[in-house]
């Protein structure tokens, strides 16, 4: 019977992790990111995967577990739909996709008879799974939340009297006891919702900003963690969130505040309003009700409530050491029967915090003290225990990384997510400390505390000792958008390439390759994140918040790469955060920018000859969408949109150059986006893809060209990589991608092989400015010293002219016939009115067969 309902992709892989001492080194060095010959598995995070327990992996980005009320079912909510796993044999039974769209960050719950599963879908809905006697899952009725709009009665605005308009995007949802009502959260308009069942009638109560979830307490409370914290009063420090204003720092604009709204659910009133941790989010109340224990992701702490005082308790910190700097990211928690121990899941620890409590949180310890840790999969995001509290379920959202191939396709994608369930038995005492210690070394903790280089004893390229300072004065950090390694390298024989997935070879990339042929080529670096919405987080910050990992099934609050998002960034702040708050000069240049042209009718082909031209008849206006970033912008110099060439944007930088050598003033840190690799696939009008991707080669060599020619070279370091890889496939792993290190004190004519990321190049940069590190990440992560030499070379850069014509356009519909009309008219079908707004899969093959040929296979064989 339930063969029938395993579709091919979903299958059951176990690793069962007997409780063995550890008796290897961890550190990370040669590794290529994927599965290792010992069973453990190595992500580009610099942490190394050994779950304990049973592992189900399967596709997808689960966010939530319930376990049925007869403890036989688990269901999962995935990105995209309910999965059924039977808990006696560990069997995934069933998956069923959503209907409509997908289903983000959290909302799962069962009936109490078992036959229904209620779950939110990330728009505007309410979904009821039924289970027939076979326990067959069967969409079964839906609960629609209307709308906003100019019509809506005052009663439904928020209490800065808002209207957001949009989807409301629901999250947490719970039963009412006699199951009668349904509350559920509404992210977006920062509302919780009473919905009838049945009839679906929905009423709704103001509470705090981007509710996250809720749970019912004793006489008629409920509880609400706003991720986005208390509803701002007048003149203070707000900036956007999806529609809304929530509290920031005036100093980053990040946001930072972190609330509980206390609601009468029979007066339908919020009474009280408790500030916690930043990005609260899990919630469990104790078995006795008398203490609410809230996960605040973006603070690594627990908030302790006594129910009855409504006052906070106890504030209990989830690091694995007291030192160690921000980055645990406590998201779920869960309770044992007797309330005395529990558990958290780390997200970006990558385990479960096991804590004992004391008194002030309702334990009979004197204090409460951290047990140990237990490891997961990556990044947990849901935790439970069963009834007996024999075992802990864990979902975790990243599983095993971007290594789901549905098909036998020779690379990999990043987009290729394997979610994993950890089933793990309670561990004993002495287990938990075996567990603990293999936890610390999965993610590198074992090592020394990192040290600030900034003395004066030892001048060396990249400091990574105390006393020593490093030869650069300067650090220039180039972003480009969306490629592999494969794809631009692969064609390059002393490298790890395979030359099948290349797109973007030598005669439409001749800079990047003499580059790397120059300088170093780095044939095993790593994108931390999937696409440009957490890319962009790994680049600027080294790290991704809770906020970004779980809203990847549909992106209904923001897609937030460009700074439009004060709610999605970490604690620790951006890079240049660090920069400013250390004495150190800045300039951006089209980093969380956005472009204002004028006229706003001109097309790439205006742009293009008015810079020929040099006539300015076209405008362009750099506006940050991150308000602490206009003191420092370029003005003429923007990120998006792609119709701007990246030689315009190259030409404004060369400008400055020039006037910084003439004031011999250039800022010790630059931050560029010179985003044109994305591409525009086949759209008519557009450059075709090799010309964009000419445009951007062009580009670069003549920043390195520029720079290299100035009197800075001598002090100066050019970063180069990625946001992210999505646009491709790749034969090791698809988070790998293109990195360049470019200075006079890089290797000359190396294949650097040692295992780097993007944290890495974070890492090194800090070192070099004499910066401590931002996070846990950074932290840990190792320094790109396999690229440096104190011997330097000042030989200058001489760019080479593009082979590729860049007004080369893309053909008007009319002229185009069979599979090249087709894909025109895919290409069309694409929002391509800014980053990511599109279908990647389809993207994909768009720029495959454009520059492939439209019969050429794309590599990939049927399932």
């Amino acid at each position: 019977m339930f063969k029938k309902l395993l579709s091919p992709v979903y299958f059951l892989m176990l690793w069962i992790f007997i409780i063995i001492p550890v008796c290897f080194a961890q550190q990370i060095t040669t590794e290529k990111v994927g599965p290792q010959s010992d069973g453990s598995m190595v992500v580009p995070t610099h942490q190394r995967l050994r779950p304990a327990g049973f592992q189900i992996t399967l596709p997808g980005r689960p966010v939530d577990l319930a376990l049925s009320p007869n403890g036989k079912l688990l269901a999962l909510k995935n990105w995209r739909s309910i999965d059924l796993i039977r808990i006696s044999d560990r069997v995934i039974m069933q998956s069923l996709a959503f209907p409509k769209s997908g289903a983000a960050v959290t909302g799962i719950c069962w009936s109490a008879d078992g036959h229904k599963i209620y779950a939110t879908e990330a728009e505007d809905r309410v979904r009821v799974a039924e289970l027939d006697g076979s326990n067959i899952m069967h969409w079964n009725e839906s609960f629609l939340v209307p709308k906003f709009d100019e019509n809506v009665v005052v009663k439904n605005r928020t209490d800065t009297g808002e209207i957001i308009s949009g989807d409301p995007a629901p999250t947490g949802l719970t039963l009412s006891p006699d199951e009668k009502q349904l509350y559920v959260t509404l992210s977006r308009y920062n509302l919780l919702a009473i919905i009838d069942v049945p009839g679906g009638r929905v009423r709704t109560i103001p509470v705090g900003m981007a509710p996250y979830n809720v749970i019912l307490g004793e006489n008629n409370k409920a509880y609400v963690a706003n991720w986005g914290g208390r509803v701002p009063q007048k003149n203070e420090k707000t900036a956007n969130s999806s529609g809304s204003q929530v509290l920031v720092d005036p100093k980053t604009g990040i946001a930072n505040t972190g609330s509980i709204s206390i609601v009468d659910i029979k007066k339908r009133t919020r009474t009280k309003s408790i500030n916690v941790g930043l990005h609260p989010s899990g919630m469990v109340l104790s078995p006795d009700n008398q203490k609410l224990f809230v996960a605040c992701a973006n603070s690594d702490t627990i908030y302790v409530i006594d129910t009855l005082s409504e006052q906070v308790v106890e504030t209990i910190s989830t690091r694995m050491y007291p030192h160690l700097l921000f980055g645990s990211s406590p998201n779920a928690v869960t309770i044992s029967n007797d309330g005395q121990t529990l558990y958290a899941a780390n997200g970006t620890d990558n385990a479960i915090c096991v804590i004992q409590l004391g008194k002030e949180s309702g334990g009979e310890a004197k204090k409460t003290t951290i047990q140990g840790f237990i490891p997961t999969g990556w990044y947990p995001g849901s935790v439970i225990l069963d009834r007996e509290n024999k075992f802990l379920f864990i979902a975790n959202i990243k599983g095993m990384g971007s290594r789901n191939q549905k098909t036998e396709r020779a690379g990999y994608n990043s987009h290729d997510h394997l979610g994993s369930i950890s089933i793990i038995p309670v561990p004993t005492e002495q287990q938990l400390k075996t567990l603990t210690q293999l936890t610390l070394e999965n993610n590198q903790y074992t090592k020394a505390p990192a040290v600030q280089t900034n003395g004066t004893e030892k001048k060396v390229a990249l400091p990574t000792n105390p006393g020593e300072t490093s030869f650069f004065k300067h650090v220039i950090y180039i972003i480009k958008e969306n490629k592999t390694y494969d794809q631009i390298f692969g064609d390059m024989p002393q490298g790890n390439g395979e030359p099948e997935l290349v797109i973007f070879g030598r005669d439409v990339t001749p800079n990047h390759h003499k580059l790397a042929e120059t300088f170093v080529l780095l044939d095993n670096f790593y994108c931390s994140g999937i696409l440009s919405a957490d890319g962009h987080q790994w680049t600027d910050e080294a790290f991704v918040t809770d906020y970004l990992e779980k809203s990847f099934g549909d992106w209904v609050r923001s897609y937030p790469y460009d700074g439009d998002d004060a709610l999605a960034y970490a604690a620790s702040g951006f890079i240049w955060d660090n920069v400013l708050k250390h004495g150190l000069t800045f300039r951006d240049y089209g980093e969380f920018v956005q472009a204002e042209i004028t006229p706003n009718t001109a097309t790439f082909s205006d742009i293009y000859d008015d810079y020929l031209n040099n006539t300015s008849k076209v405008k362009i206006r750099a506006k940050a969408n991150l308000e602490t970033l206009t003191p420092y912008l370029c003005e003429t110099y923007t990120g998006f949109p792609n119709s701007i060439p990246d030689v315009y944007r190259a030409r404004e930088f060369i400008k400055e150059l020039d006037q910084f050598e003439k004031k011999n003033n250039l800022p010790n840190f630059i931050i560029m986006l010179l985003p044109n690799d994305h591409t525009s696939g086949t759209r008519p009008g557009r450059p075709t893809p090799e010309a964009a991707v000419a445009d951007n080669d062009l580009a670069l060599g003549q920043i390195v060209q520029a720079v290299s020619n100035s009197k800075f070279w001598p002090e100066t370091c050019i970063f180069v990589t990625e946001d992210d890889p999505q646009n491709g496939l790749d034969h090791v792993d698809g988070h790998r991608t293109v990195g360049m290190v470019i200075s006079p004190y890089t290797k000359r004519g190396q294949v650097i092989s040692t295992y780097y990321t993007q944290i890495s190049m974070v890492r090194t940069m800090e070192n070099i400015l004499g910066l401590p590190p931002m996070n846990q990440f950074d932290w840990a992560a190792n320094p790109m010293t396999e690229c440096f030499t104190n011997t330097p070379d000042f030989t200058p850069y001489t760019a080479l002219p593009n082979i590729i014509p860049l007004n080369e356009l893309n053909p008007p519909l009319q002229s185009l016939r069979g599979k090249a009309l087709y894909w025109a008219q895919k290409s069309l079908q694409e929002d391509l009115s800014d980053l990511d707004r599109i279908n990647e899969d389809t993207f994909n093959r768009i720029i495959w067969h454009a520059v492939k040929g439209y019969n050429t296979p794309y590599p990939e064989k049927a399932d």
